[in-house]
Parts: structure tokens; C-alpha cells; sequence
């Protein structure tokens, strides 16, 4: 609902203009059509028919109402902007709708927090990240600085919020991550954006409670080794690993997935199928349960996934299916970027725009 709210205001960020204005044209011949953009090296061979079907969704969508991302789309107003960067904006966006329809989805597992460090049995207390964790969250940040973000997805704890927030920083685009505040009819008014330039260069932050880590009951807050002491390493082993298993007045795995994943699915999912690329950062549990769903595992294969603090990992939305590329390298290293040719394309056009 949030993010409806927010889209409502700003928009999408993916309209695109008419092939007539965008400085391409056409060459056919050989049963196959190559697509020339003027002011760019970018060309594409596409078949007769790949084109025809391409065409028709461009002139859909440039019918839609909303406030374009000047980097990734043209602008339809008249400026003294060199038409080679406005064809230059045309085919970052006019690219990555042609060549497939897919997004990109980064996971994102919070942090070093003040209790990660104390071993501490954390769930759902609210605690902040360490020195080290805010360094965690920087480094991840560098590793997702060339792939777009249009949504960022957190639980309602703070480390998970401070992760976020800090990756953002350190992406090539510089838009500012907002949270999104839709408890109250006040919280709503008291938070719009009346600047159309400052909502273009700003990304919804949604905060949801369903992605919370799971709630460790009657643990929360005690020690780990002390736990095991006193009651025993096996039992707390099966309260910490099992998949059905809850600790005393608490969550077990399946109990948080049955929250996590549902709301992936009702929230998180459709954004992805409207073309939208979504970062989620979250927690142990809640991103091994979304995992769980997207890469169909069993209960006995999730209880041993393990997944590191502050390092995200990339999957493409594509065709309905979700495909898993690991996680990010580091932002001079460029072996992410031909896990598909959208995301390849996108770093060259911002290398292009920004230098």
C-alpha cells in the first residue's frame, strides 16, 4: 500500500518516449531490422517480428502518466540539452525494456549488530549495528553501486534500516533513499515531497514488520553460550536450526516464512513483475525463508543455509522465474555485469553519463 502511495506521487520511472523522437532509425533487410541510436555505438538486430512485438509495448507505455528518471528515460520537454545525451538517456532506458523483460532483486542480510558482537540472542529487539557492521553495510553498498534500485524493501529494525540507508550512499546514481511513512493520515501529509526534481531523485523505502528476523522468545537477549550451557547444545541447536521447532513463546523458521513470503509475494513480487528493480535488506531468517521460496528449497535444505552479514546477493526476475547470479563482486571488477546484457548496458551508459 505504501509503495502504491509513493508511485502515486513520483510515478514510475521507466516511461519511455516514441521511437520518432529518440534519434534511431531503422535499417531492414534479410528479414531482420537493426536499430541505429544516433549520438550512441549501441546497435541492435533484432528479427522482424521481435521488433514489431518491442514497438507495440514502447508505445504502451509511453502512454502512461508518471515523472520520468532523467537518467534512465528522455525528457519530453523542450531544453538546451545536446541531443546526443538525450539519445544517450533514450537507450539506458530503451535497452533495458527491448532486450528482455527482467529486474534485478538484491538480498541483503544486515550488519555486525551490538548484539551480533555481545552473542547475544537478538530476533526482534531493536538493536543498532556496530562500528564494524556500518562498514559491513558500505562495503555491500560498493558491490551494488552499478545496479538500479527503483525499490528498497527493510523490516521495522533499525539495523536493518541503517543497512540500507548506508549501501545507497555509495550507488553511482545518488538517489537519496526515503522512507516511506504511512501509519498515520498526519505521518502521510507531514512527509510529501512538493519538489517534482527531488521525487525524481529519490527511491521508496518501505519498512515492514513481516520482514522482520524471527522472534527468539523467551531467548532474546540472553547469551548463546550461556543458553547452551544451561540447556544443553543440542536443544538450543534445535531451537536455533530446526525448521518447525520453536524456542519457549517464540518463532520457528517456518512460522517466519509463513510472514516473509507472503508478503514477498503480495508486495514485493508484483513491483518485480512491473519491471521494477528491488533491494531488500533484512535478516537471517527472513531472507533465508524469501530464498527458501525463490530458490525451492526444502525444509531440510534451509536449515543449512547460512548467509553472511553486509553481503547481497543478486537474482533476475525473468519470464516469471527467479535466477540466481551470487553475489555482487566488488565495484571495479565487472563479472557481475555479464551475468545479463540489461545490467551490462546499464554500467556503460552511467560510465558514459557520468564521466
Amino acid at each position: 500500500m505504501a509503495a502504491a502511495v509513493f508511485h502515486q506521487a513520483i510515478g514510475t520511472s521507466q516511461s519511455l518516449g516514441h521511437r520518432n523522437n529518440s534519434g534511431c532509425h531503422q535499417e531492414i533487410g534479410n528479414g531482420s531490422t537493426k536499430l541505429i541510436f544516433k549520438g550512441s555505438n549501441v546497435e541492435l538486430g533484432l528479427s522482424k517480428k521481435e521488433c514489431k512485438r518491442s514497438s507495440l509495448r514502447i508505445q504502451a507505455s509511453s502512454s502512461q502518466t508518471s515523472v520520468a528518471d532523467p537518467v534512465l528515460s528522455p525528457s519530453n520537454k523542450n531544453t538546451k540539452e545536446p541531443r546526443k545525451k538525450s539519445s544517450k538517456l533514450f537507450v539506458l532506458t530503451f535497452v533495458s525494456k527491448w532486450i528482455s523483460d527482467e529486474a534485478a532483486l538484491i538480498l541483503i542480510r544486515h550488519g555486525e549488530s551490538l548484539w551480533n558482537e555481545k552473542n547475544l540472542f537478538t530476533g526482534c529487539v531493536d538493536v543498532p549495528l556496530t562500528k564494524k557492521g556500518v562498514e559491513e553495510a558500505i562495503e555491500a553498498g560498493k558491490r551494488i553501486s552499478n545496479i538500479p534500485v527503483d525499490m528498497i524493501y527493510t523490516s521495522a529494525l533499525i539495523r536493518a534500516q541503517m543497512t540500507a540507508m548506508l549501501a545507497m550512499t555509495q550507488h553511482r546514481r545518488r538517489k537519496v533513499p526515503i522512507i516511506i511513512h504511512n501509519e498515520s493520515e498526519q505521518a502521510r501529509s507531514w512527509s510529501q515531497i512538493f519538489s517534482e526534481d527531488t521525487k525524481r531523485q529519490s527511491i521508496p523505502v518501505i519498512a515492514a514488520w513481516q520482514l522482520n528476523e524471527r522472534m527468539y522468545g523467551e531467548l532474546q537477549g540472553l547469551n548463546k553460550q550461556e543458553t547452551a550451557d544451561r540447556y544443553g547444545k543440542e536443544q538450543v541447536h534445535e531451537w536455533r536450526r530446526s525448521y518447525d521447532i520453536p524456542p519457549p513463546n517464540g518463532e520457528s523458521l517456518e512460522m517466519c516464512a509463513q510472514r516473509a513470503v507472503a508478503y514477498f509475494k503480495d508486495q514485493i513480487e508484483p513491483q518485480l513483475l512491473s519491471g521494477k528493480n528491488v533491494m531488500i535488506a533484512a535478516h537471517g531468517n527472513s531472507l533465508r525463508s524469501i530464498i527458501m521460496y525463490l530458490d525451492k528449497l526444502t525444509s531440510q535444505e534451509v536449515i543449512s543455509l547460512e548467509l553472511s552479514t553486509g553481503l547481497p546477493m543478486l537474482y533476475i526476475f525473468k519470464e516469471g522465474k527467479f535466477i540466481r547470479r551470487g553475489s555482487p563482486v566488488g565495484p571495479t571488477e565487472a563479472g557481475v555485469y555479464a551475468y545479463t546484457r540489461n545490467l551490462a548496458l546499464y554500467r556503460q551508459k552511467l560510465d558514459e553519463m557520468l564521466h
